[in-house]
C-alpha cells in the first residue's frame, strides 16, 4: 500500500492503523479498568474488607508464636500452651473464611469487569468508520477482543488481589518488626531498597516485552482468521503449504517474543529472591548476636524471623505479580487505544431530521471523492445526477468507475471530498446516521449470510419481525420454494456465510430480508451477475416484487438485466459521460453502444 498524503488535505482524519511493537510505558493504562471496578462498591468494598481480616489474622499468628515460645514452650507451661492452641484455631478458622469469601469475591468482580470490557470495546467498534476497517485487520481486532481481554482478566481478577495482599501483609510485617526490635528492623528499611532496584529496573523490559508478544499473538490471530475463511481458496491454488509456512513464521515469532518475556521475568524473580534471601540471612545473623547478648529472647527473634520471611515472601510475590501486571498493563494499553479511537466521520449534534414519510429520492451534487487508503487518488470528480421517486436508474461503466462508490456515499460509509449527496433532499452529512441508512436496503453481489438459521438471516432486516412476516416476505422472495424441502425448514442452520445455500439461495434469503427491511430505496449491487440461467430466473423474479414502489439504483455488467431500466448512467473514471434509455443510448453510439453491442453479439453466439 502506497504512503498517504499529508493530514490537511483531508476534511476528515485518516483512522489510525493500530500500533505494533510499542512500549507500554508504565502502569498507568490499568487507571483505566477503575471506573469498570467502581461500578460494583458493594462487592469491591467487601472484597476490601475479607482482604484486611485475612491479612491482620496472618499477621497476628508471628506475635502469638513468640508468646507461646516465650510463655509456653521456654517456660514448660503447658496451660499456656493449649491456650495459644485454641487461638491459632480460632483465627485460622477467621482467616479461612475470609481468604474464601476474598477470592469469591474479586473473581465475581473480575468475570463482571471483563465482561463490561468487552462489551464496551465492541460497541465503540460498531461506531467506528469504514475507513478504520480498511486499514486495520479484522483478525487482529478480534484477537484484542479477545485475547487481550483474558489476559486483564489477571489483573482485575487474581494478579490484583495477590497484589494487594502481599503489599499489606509486606507492610503489616515491617510495622511489627519495629514493634518486635527497633535495631533489627531499621536494618530492614536499609536493605528494601536494595530489593525493590531491580524492579524499577527490569520492569521497562518487561513493559517492552509483554506489548511485543501482544503484538505477535494478535498478528497470528489475524493471520489464522484470513486464511481459514478462505480456506476453499488456499485449496483451490493448492497453498496449503505455503500457508502452513506462513503460519509457523507467525507462530515462531510469538514464541520467541513468549520465551522473551518469559526470561525477562524470571531473571526478575530470580533476582529479587536472590537478593532477599542474602537479606534475610543477615538479618538472621544479627538477630541471634542479639539473642547472644541478651538484647532479645528467642521467641521476640523467632517473631521477628517469621516476620521477615513474611515480608520477604510477599516482596518476591510482588515482584512476579509485578511481571504479570506489567503484561497486563501491555494488553490493557491496546484495548484502550482501540477505545480511544475516535470514528472519522463527524456527526452533527443537532442532525437534520429526515423527511416523513421518504420521498425516496436521491441526487449527487458535483460530487468528488477519494479513498483516503488509496492514496487519495480521485475515484469520482464532478458526478452529479438525479433519481426520482419510484424510478429506477442503473449505473453501468468498466470496474473501478466509480459504481460501488455511489453506494457506499448514499449510505454514507465515508464522506465526500467535494460536492454534495442528498437523501430525500437532505445532505447526509447532517442527518443521523442511522435514520439516513433506515432508507436503504441492499442486495449484493455476494451478499453476507451469517451463521444462524433462514429464519434469522431474514430476520435480521427487521429484528422484532414476527414470523408470519418473515414467511411473507420469503414467499415473495421465491425462498420459501427451497425451505420447504428442509427437513428443518425456516430454522435450517445455514452454516457460516451461508456455506450451506446455494448463490441462489443466498441472493433470495438476502431479497427477502431486503422485502422485510422495507425501506424506501433499493440498493441492487450485480445481485444477479454470479448465478446460473435459473438461478437468474428466479432471482430476477423476486427481485421484480422487491422493487415495486421502490426508488431503485441497480449496477449491473450485464445489460441485458438493465434494458428496462427508467434511465441509464454510464460512469467513465468516476465521470459521467453519458444518460438515457437503453434504446437511446444505443442509437446514440458511444461507450455504453459499444458494450451493448459485444455483450450482445456474445449472448447469441452462445
Amino acid at each position: 500500500m502506497t504512503d498517504l498524503q499529508p493530514e490537511e488535505k483531508r476534511d476528515t482524519p485518516m483512522p489510525p492503523r493500530l500500533k505494533a511493537g510499542e512500549k507500554a510505558r508504565s502502569l498507568a493504562p490499568l487507571r483505566r479498568l477503575l471506573p469498570f471496578l467502581l461500578r460494583y462498591p458493594v462487592r469491591l468494598t467487601l472484597t476490601l474488607l475479607f482482604l484486611l481480616v485475612a491479612a491482620i489474622t496472618s499477621l497476628s499468628l508471628p506475635y502469638l508464636a513468640g508468646g507461646f515460645i516465650d510463655e509456653g514452650f521456654a517456660a514448660e507451661n503447658l496451660e499456656v500452651v493449649s491456650s495459644y492452641a485454641w487461638v491459632v484455631i480460632i483465627i485460622a478458622v477467621v482467616m479461612a473464611v475470609a481468604a474464601s469469601a476474598r477470592f469469591y469475591l474479586i473473581s465475581l468482580i473480575g468475570e463482571r469487569v471483563i465482561a463490561d470490557l468487552r462489551q464496551q470495546v465492541f460497541d465503540h467498534l460498531l461506531t467506528l468508520d469504514a475507513t478504520f476497517f480498511d486499514v486495520n485487520r479484522v483478525g487482529e481486532l478480534t484477537s484484542r477482543l479477545n485475547a487481550d481481554v483474558a489476559t486483564i482478566r489477571q489483573a482485575v481478577g487474581s494478579s490484583a488481589s495477590l497484589a494487594l495482599r502481599s503489599l499489606i501483609l509486606m507492610v503489616g510485617a515491617v510495622v511489627m518488626m519495629f514493634l518486635t526490635n527497633f535495631q533489627l528492623a531499621l536494618g530492614v528499611v536499609i536493605v528494601i531498597p536494595i530489593i525493590v532496584f531491580p524492579l524499577v529496573f527490569m520492569g521497562k523490559r518487561m513493559r517492552r516485552v509483554s506489548r511485543i508478544t501482544q503484538d505477535s499473538l494478535a498478528d497470528l490471530s489475524a493471520m489464522v482468521t484470513e486464511t481459514l475463511s478462505s480456506v476453499k481458496t488456499v485449496k483451490s491454488f493448492v497453498q496449503e503449504d505455503r500457508q502452513q509456512e506462513v503460519f509457523r513464521g507467525f507462530a515462531e515469532a510469538s514464541y520467541r517474543a513468549e520465551l522473551k518475556r518469559l526470561l525477562t521475568r524470571s531473571a526478575l524473580i530470580g533476582l529479587v529472591l536472590f537478593v532477599s534471601m542474602i537479606a534475610l540471612v543477615g538479618l538472621i545473623w544479627l538477630g541471634t548476636q542479639a539473642v547472644f547478648s541478651g538484647a532479645v529472647t528467642v521467641g521476640e527473634l523467632t517473631q521477628f524471623g517469621i516476620y521477615a520471611v513474611v515480608a520477604t515472601s510477599a516482596l518476591t510475590n510482588m515482584s512476579d505479580l509485578f511481571g504479570t501486571l506489567q503484561q497486563v498493563a501491555g494488553a490493557t494499553e491496546r484495548l484502550i487505544e482501540l477505545l480511544d479511537t475516535k470514528p472519522g466521520l463527524p456527526i452533527r449534534p443537532d442532525p437534520v431530521p429526515m423527511p416523513l414519510p421518504s420521498k425516496g429520492t436521491v441526487a449527487f451534487e458535483d460530487v468528488d471523492f477519494a479513498y483516503m487508503t488509496r492514496d487519495d487518488t480521485a475515484i469520482l470528480s464532478g458526478l452529479s445526477f438525479s433519481v426520482a421517486s419510484g424510478e429506477t436508474v442503473a449505473l453501468v461503466g468498466a470496474s473501478g468507475a466509480g459504481k460501488s462508490t455511489v453506494f457506499a456515499l448514499l449510505q454514507r460509509f465515508y464522506d465526500v471530498s467535494g460536492g454534495r449527496v442528498l437523501v430525500d433532499g437532505v445532505d447526509v452529512r447532517d442527518a443521523e446516521p442511522g435514520d439516513l441508512r433506515r432508507r436503504f436496503a441492499s442486495v449484493d453481489q455476494e451478499p453476507v449470510i451469517f451463521a444462524g438459521s433462514i429464519a434469522d438471516n431474514i430476520r435480521f432486516g427487521k429484528p422484532h419481525a414476527k414470523m408470519d412476516e418473515i414467511i411473507a416476505a420469503a414467499d415473495a422472495a421465491l425462498v420459501s420454494e427451497f425451505v420447504s424441502e428442509l427437513p428443518a425448514g425456516f430454522e435450517t442452520l445455514v452454516g457460516e456465510r451461508g456455506v450451506m445455500l446455494s448463490g441462489g439461495q443466498k441472493q433470495r434469503v438476502a431479497i427477502a430480508r431486503a422485502l422485510l427491511k422495507d425501506a424506501p430505496i433499493l440498493l441492487l449491487d450485480e445481485a444477479t451477475s454470479a448465478l446460473d440461467a435459473q438461478s437468474e430466473h428466479l432471482v430476477q423474479k423476486a427481485l421484480e416484487h422487491l422493487m415495486e414502489g421502490r426508488t431503485t439504483l441497480v449496477i449491473a455488467h450485464r445489460l441485458a438485466t438493465i434494458r428496462n431500466a427508467d434511465r441509464i448512467i454510464v460512469l467513465e473514471k468516476g465521470r459521467l459521460i453519458d444518460e438515457g434509455t437503453h434504446d437511446q443510448l444505443v442509437s446514440k453510439g458511444g461507450r455504453y453502444a459499444e458494450l451493448a453491442k459485444l455483450q450482445f453479439r456474445i449472448a447469441a453466439a452462445e
